[in-house]
């Protein structure tokens, strides 16, 4: 009776099904389950270790693949997985077939949603970013994650296609000529677009900044995906394409930590030497006895159509105007006070003018002379 029940068994074990004994696939759909339990074991493994390296370190691309591992599905990784556990098993080249494409969609289907994520998460920090410092970058962010999608999906289906023996040449380059068709017609929408990402990515300025642009300065109101706004001093709203704006000169400055002000007066040519040895000091003490101001120079240096000409150099400690402007006018009521008390005397444009006293002129007639007497011949 044993012996007949274990030749059934062995009998049934044996039993072929699409030309596999029932064992050989009882040892493939173990490798199967045990494959799908190992990655979801290793998905929550490894985002355990990932949060707590976010927690610690606040790094970006953590951030990115702790988001990507987290759109990892089962349920598309069990084609690849079944793949995997047929190599126990011989199969009909059909069906071995269908498994392979099966299997192949859905990897890089995975593999897509994975870039596609990490992608989305460092772009949303950068808008985060943006929103508290600059936010007109976050629509121009806006943008860029939906460029950043439809290259990684593009890339996605043309390995996809090439992967499960479609030949993608052809497509490739109808691609590419059908790209230069487009480039061409939308150059210009396209040029100031990249660089719309080029002032997000390398900041030249940002909203609120004080810029100057050849003829022209004010306040940055706004920054879009193809012009930056700028308000001017006047009240007006100037408005630059991207591109025009960053193959421009752009002076910056709020991004300027102190101010070099480079100023001169004159005084008269009467003044006497030592008086003018005593104006440098007097300088000196003046813009020392100011908090935001730092001396630098103050020197005699020309003669001028109508004064005796000095140059002074100093610091502003601070990059706001207004602050400047007060510190300037202070100097120059001390300069008032402290000339006067030295009897110095500021110039002012004079010129001089000499008169001679004039030559004088006889009008009397001339007195008529003789004729000389005419000579004799020589005989």
């Amino acid at each position: 009776m044993d012996t007949e029940y274990i030749d059934n068994v062995a009998n049934q074990l044996g039993f072929p099904i699409l030309g596999n004994e029932l064992s050989e696939w009882i040892v493939a759909i173990g490798i199967l389950l045990v494959g799908m339990v190992v990655t979801v074991l290793l998905k929550w493994l490894v985002l355990n270790r990932l949060d707590a390296i976010a927690r610690r370190l606040k790094l970006t691309f953590v951030d990115a693949i702790n988001a990507a591992l987290q759109q990892t599905y089962i349920v598309i990784l069990f084609f690849p997985l079944t793949l995997f556990a047929a190599n126990w098993l011989e199969l009909p080249k059909g069906a071995a077939k269908g498994l392979y494409v099966f299997a192949t969609i859905a990897f890089f289907l995975q593999l897509g949603i994975w870039f596609s994520a990490a992608a989305a998460k460092v772009i949303q920090h950068s808008r985060q970013h943006a929103l508290e410092t600059n936010a007109a970058a976050a629509t121009s962010l806006a943008a860029v994650s939906f460029l950043s999608r439809l290259v990684i999906w593009a890339i996605i289906l043309l390995l996809t296609l090439d992967n499960i023996g479609i030949d993608v040449t052809a497509l490739v380059a109808g691609l590419g000529v059908g790209g230069v068709a487009v480039a061409l017609a939308v150059q210009n929408i396209l040029g100031d677009l990249f660089a719309s990402l080029s002032i997000i990515i390398d900041k030249p300025f940002e909203i609120g900044d004080f810029i100057v642009v050849g003829d022209y300065m004010g306040v940055v109101a706004n920054i879009g995906l193809k012009t930056t706004r700028i308000s001017s001093l006047g009240g007006e709203q100037i408005v630059f394409s991207n591109s025009d704006l960053l193959s421009a000169r752009v002076r910056n400055y709020k991004r300027m930590e102190q101010r070099r002000v480079v100023f001169s007066f004159g005084v008269l040519y009467q003044t006497s030497a030592d008086q003018l040895a005593q104006i440098p000091e007097i300088v000196r003490s003046i813009i020392d006895g100011l908090e935001t101001t730092q001396f630098d120079r103050a020197h005699f240096f020309k003669f001028g159509n109508s004064s005796l000409d000095f140059e002074v150099v100093y610091y502003v400690k601070s990059a706001d105007y207004n602050v400047y402007m007060d510190a300037q006018q202070q100097i120059n009521l001390a300069l008032v006070r402290q000339f006067a008390e030295h009897n110095i005397v500021f110039a002012y444009p004079t010129r001089s003018l000499y008169l001679e006293a004039p030559v004088p002129v006889s009008f009397e007639p001339p007195i008529p002379q003789p004729p000389a007497p005419n000579k004799p011949l020589a005989e």
